[in-house]
């Protein structure tokens, strides 16, 4: 008989990523002892945008709740997606990218989830 059991995160405040976004944690390897994923909520602020990096060595999905985003991406973030509530993306690893706000009045929400069960720590900053 299996041990395993179903865990639950109910996220109570924000922290601030390295891409310097508001985030809520959700499934990690802290907090449901995941050993291959994560998958957390992020807030852009209205005007808001991340700071440029990559995952490195891990594949990205994005599913966004609510408002619209432009994703800037490549090695000199020369090509750009815009995506909007109801969009899935999909971000490879390594590829460096930066999601920016397009409204000054809405914030953006959606959930990230990742192949890497440490959400942060593969995280590496971006100067183009």
């Amino acid at each position: 008989m299996s041990t395993d059991k179903i865990i639950t995160v109910r996220p109570k405040e924000t922290f601030i990523s390295k891409q310097q976004l508001p985030n809520f944690e959700g499934i990690s390897a802290q907090t449901a002892g995941t050993k291959h994923l994560c998958m957390h909520l992020v807030v852009i602020p209205p005007g808001g945008r991340a700071i440029a990096h990559y995952h490195n060595g891990y594949e990205t999905t994005i599913y966004i709740i609510k408002g619209r985003a432009e994703t800037r991406y490549g090695e000199k973030l020369e090509h750009s997606s815009i995506n909007e509530a109801g969009d899935f993306l999909f971000i490879p690893a390594n590829l460096p990218h930066q999601p920016v706000n397009l409204s000054e009045t809405d914030e953006v929400i959606a959930v990230v989830a990742r192949n890497d069960p440490n959400e942060q720590e593969s995280v590496v900053v971006y100067n183009p």
